[in-house]
């Protein structure tokens, strides 16, 4: 198998040729087809995630079909396509798991970063968190709802039913969850790097009401913000945006040091949350209001071998929508 690997912090990937790996017991095989490009991706190739295990095979947006299956799994056959997300393996048995919050579980792994992920053209996953995908939508199309989408949804959720929603950061995630709540008849305001008029212009053509820097505010106050870019800086600017008693939702893993603010703009109720990871469950839910809602995403995609370039653009926030790689 051909994959691009991570071998130290801030290093270049690599493309190296393996041997294909063999699903263990209740893992499969999948023959990667796009594999989406995740602001994530970019937190593990330049070393700000912790306790990275190099050499590593980052990518965590995978859509593929199943070549081989381990012994004990009966949920998925040769040739089902699936989608592959961020989280890869829980414990099933610490008191998160337990609980059902399989995404705060004590032990788990994460595809691309403490398992070996999709930048590659066969990964192995365990069956439990391979998304059973059907034959509708391209693959390409489909990839960044494995992480934009799911972390996205995710996000929305926790923002309650907020009718004034803004979102700042306007990338993968953003550009999916714009739609949702488009969908569902919520108004949505988009923040982006100031002056950045590709951006904003891409906000107003799917629907907001609003788009401007993150150093401005929009007419009226928020319910509620979801903050996808990872500058801790735009969380005292977001709870100056909302409404008293409204709610702020970090989404990233990742996220700068958050400057000091007046404790006034947290007073009279605000909220300040944060999103970790995603459930099987929320995998099972967003699919299928996904496909219900019609969410079209804005993909580009790219060869495999092209891994680096593309992680750059991403850096740059050069990528309108999201990036997929293509082995």
């Amino acid at each position: 198998m051909q994959a691009m690997v991570l071998t130290a912090p801030g290093a270049p990937l690599l493309m190296q040729q393996r041997a294909t790996p063999q699903p263990g017991d209740g893992e499969v095989r999948v023959k990667v087809n796009a594999c989406g490009v995740c602001r994530t991706d970019l937190h593990v190739v330049d070393g700000e995630l912790p306790n990275i295990r190099y050499p590593i095979i980052p990518g965590h947006e995978i859509v593929g079909r199943v070549e081989a299956v381990g012994r004990g799994v009966s949920t998925h056959q040769v040739g089902d396509r699936v989608g592959i997300p961020w989280l890869g393996h829980t414990c099933r048995v610490c008191r998160y798991c337990r609980a059902g919050q399989e995404n705060l579980c004590d032990a788990p792994l994460f595809t691309g970063y403490t398992r070996d992920g999709g930048f590659a053209s066969h990964t192995i996953a365990d069956a439990r968190y391979a998304f059973a995908l059907g034959e509708l939508g391209d693959d390409v199309a489909i990839a960044p709802l494995l992480c934009a989408g799911l972390i996205g949804w995710r996000a929305l959720v926790i923002a309650g039913q907020a009718e004034r929603l803004g979102l700042y950061g306007f990338g993968a995630a953003a550009h999916i969850v714009a739609q949702l709540a488009r969908w569902q008849g919520r108004r949505v305001y988009a923040f982006t790097r100031h002056g950045d008029a590709a951006a904003q212009n891409f906000a107003r053509s799917l629907g907001v009401e609003w788009a401007g820097g993150s150093d401005e505010l929009p007419g009226e106050p928020l319910d509620a913000a979801i903050i996808f870019a990872p500058a801790g800086e735009l969380v005292p600017a977001a709870l100056r945006a909302v409404r008293k008693g409204g709610r702020v939702v970090c989404a990233g893993i990742h996220m700068s040091d958050i400057p000091s603010f007046p404790y006034s703009l947290l007073w009279e109720e605000r909220q300040l949350v944060s999103v970790a990871n995603l459930t099987r469950q929320d995998g099972v839910d967003f699919l299928k209001v996904a496909q219900q809602a019609g969410i079209k995403t804005e993909t580009h995609a790219y060869p495999l071998p092209e891994a680096n370039a593309v992680l750059d653009r991403l850096r740059a926030g050069d990528v309108l929508g999201a990036a997929v790689l293509v082995p």
